[in-house]
């Protein structure tokens, strides 16, 4: 038994007040905090499909089915007092008798196995759609759950690191992060996705969103495009409409000028040149631009214009002109203008 474990009893009110205290000045450094908050109310740690889908898998492995339990107290109590989770890697703050750092690394999905998920998966609308928002059927739950196949890491492919002085691999700290990691899935089951390095958008084949939109089978559950976005979080790759221009119609037939009466023509100035209005092009760049210029967040922003701050986070971070829906788009060429007024 390591002198750890000799170390003085800290009781969960004690933890609290040290938790609050840590947090508030954590703030005032500015350092961006992730709470992940306590769990008490709660029957079950993870109330969703995918959350507890990820404490069931680790539950499977006997190392792990021992050694969790020792966590499942702290995740409860608010003890996790920061839990981010980025492409491969998951780094939080527990509060003990100090505060712990803890680093879980999860390597990242190897391709071969991800595409055969896809392939698994592809053409297979409603499930897909019952996938992302946790009501699954059995036959897409076998192929997403599969423990040797699908999504969720092995205990070889996790690596686990602790401040603390413990001596064991998985100590209660770090328990309480896995524990916490299948609590935040509940409220988003896209990060499972992002700390497998893989991207959800890639199970949307074309096939796919041609038979959600209602261009296959009639015997496929259709949807429209706003239904897919909210559903996937992203938007489809269709082109916005071009605006219909209207030609002038003519006022009527042309009067018959005798050949004797030659028609005189007057020269009209030519109209002055109105500069035109720079154009809001749909990309990474101009977006950001357009929060700045507008001093929103990507929460604000998101809300004005109808999507996700994930959604404005996606559109940030890629490359090259973005294929946007009618109606975002629309409303970014509004807010767009609202700037070159002031």
């Amino acid at each position: 038994m390591s002198w750890y474990s000799y170390r003085p009893y800290v009781s969960a009110a004690e933890r609290s007040a040290k938790a609050q205290k840590k947090i508030k000045s954590m703030e005032s450094q500015g350092l961006v905090i992730q709470p992940l908050g306590g769990l008490t109310n709660r029957m079950k740690i993870s109330t969703s499909f995918w959350g507890r889908a990820w404490c069931s898998h680790l539950e499977t492995y006997s190392d792990y089915e021992n050694r969790l339990p020792r966590g499942r107290t702290y995740v409860r109590n608010g003890s996790v007092l920061h839990l981010a989770i980025e492409h491969g890697k998951v780094e939080a703050l527990v509060q003990g008798s100090e505060l712990y750092k803890e680093t879980i690394r999860i390597d990242p999905l190897p391709e071969k196995k991800w595409k055969a998920i896809q392939a698994r998966c592809r053409g297979r609308v409603g499930s897909l759609i019952e996938l992302l928002q946790g009501k699954i059927s059995d036959e897409i739950m076998t192929i997403v759950t599969d423990k040797e196949e699908g999504l969720f890491p092995s205990p070889r492919e996790i690596h686990l690191d602790c401040s603390c002085p413990d001596w064991a691999e998985m100590c209660k700290h770090v328990a309480a992060v896995l524990y916490g990691v299948g609590a935040r899935f509940d409220s988003a089951p896209e990060l499972l996705f992002k700390l497998r390095g893989v991207d959800h958008a890639d199970l949307i084949s074309a096939d796919a969103s041609a038979a959600a939109l209602g261009t296959g089978s009639s015997r496929r559950r259709t949807l429209d495009e706003s239904s897919l976005s909210e559903v996937f979080g992203i938007e489809l790759d269709t082109p916005p409409v071009p605006p219909k221009v209207l030609q002038p119609k003519p006022s009527g037939k042309p009067k018959a000028v005798p050949a004797s009466r030659p028609v005189k023509t007057k020269k009209s100035a030519a109209p002055a040149k109105k500069s035109a209005p720079v154009q809001f092009l749909p990309a990474a760049a101009s977006i950001r631009k357009l929060r700045a210029d507008l001093n929103l967040t990507k929460a604000a922003l998101a809300s004005k214009i109808g999507v996700s701050a994930t959604t404005i986070s996606n559109w940030e971070s890629k490359r090259g002109s973005l294929a946007l829906q009618n109606g975002p788009l629309k409303r970014l060429h509004r807010l767009h203008r609202t700037t070159l007024k002031k």
